[in-house]
């Protein structure tokens, strides 16, 4: 008798433990997106919860009232370096995003909390921004909620929430001219000076375009045969309206190019001295 009571002890051990590991997939799944932006990179961190079939504005998740923006567990948003969002700068660091859903106008909140996962958990004080959106309706319905950092440029981007037919984008910036500056300020009072690429940061944020020229002019001098060199020199007194000038720098990017069997930076030239005619 005992014998058997430890045996039903056993099996019934065994399908516990098995019980235990069964592991099934979750309703509603978990993203996390990691975005190169500025001179640092954004991660966002949120559960996906499907329509199924239901109303989602306005009824599953109440017009008027804190929500979590995601399902499970709290939604976080980790910025490498300081931003700005609607006026506000937000230092680096990771914070939580609420958000309060209305009709015509949704409160996004950007918050010290990161783990808020029900409007009974949220504190008003712990806000570090507030800022007002309009939603837009999408011409087809997106069934599992999906969030994107969008429309990247150098120093800003959305982030973007879509679910059911409703859309919004938060718009958020970062200060890329005055870091670039101050490194290339810094960097140049070294012995080893990135002319290049301060030359080309120049060339594209439509800063001093001689400077630009006299570091291109350098950087051939530490190296000859740099045909992209020539290309981006050529580019920048193609700009200053100096053609001929231009025409003949890139007559020698693509000599250089050639030699060096580069079929892009060919190509590259060509076009650029179709346009110098």
């Amino acid at each position: 008798m005992k014998r058997l009571f430890l045996s039903a002890i056993c099996i019934a051990s065994l399908f516990f433990t098995e019980a235990q590991q069964l592991k099934t997939p979750q309703p509603s799944t978990t993203q996390t997106i990691k975005q190169e932006f500025g001179l640092g990179n954004i991660e966002l961190s949120y559960s996906r919860p499907n329509m199924k079939g239901r109303k989602i504005f306005g009824d599953l998740v109440p017009f008027g009232k804190v929500w979590r923006t995601g399902a499970n567990s709290a939604t976080t948003l980790t910025f490498s370096d300081e931003v700005t969002i609607g006026g506000t700068k937000v230092p680096a660091g990771k914070y939580g995003l609420l958000t309060i859903p209305g009709e015509s106008e949704w409160t996004v909140i950007i918050t010290k909390q990161t783990d808020v996962t029900s409007p009974a958990a949220y504190k008003q004080d712990q806000d570090v921004v507030r800022v007002m959106v309009k939603p837009y309706v999408l011409a087809m319905p997106v069934e599992t909620l999906s969030m994107q950092i969008a429309n990247i440029t150098d120093n800003a981007c959305d982030i973007r929430l879509m679910w059911d037919k409703t859309a919004v984008a938060i718009p958020v910036f970062t200060d890329v001219d005055s870091k670039v500056m101050k490194q290339i300020e810094n960097t140049m009072n070294n012995d080893s000076r990135p002319y290049f690429s301060a030359a080309v940061y120049y060339l594209e944020n439509g800063k001093d375009l001689n400077k630009a020229v006299e570091w291109f002019d350098k950087a051939i001098a530490q190296n000859p045969k740099a045909f992209w060199v020539y290309y981006q020199k050529a580019r920048a007194l193609a700009k200053q309206g100096k053609k001929s000038e231009a025409m003949a720098v890139s007559m020698k990017s693509m000599e250089l190019a050639r030699e060096a069997k580069n079929d892009d930076y060919v190509a590259l030239n060509e076009k650029l001295q179709k346009d110098l005619k």
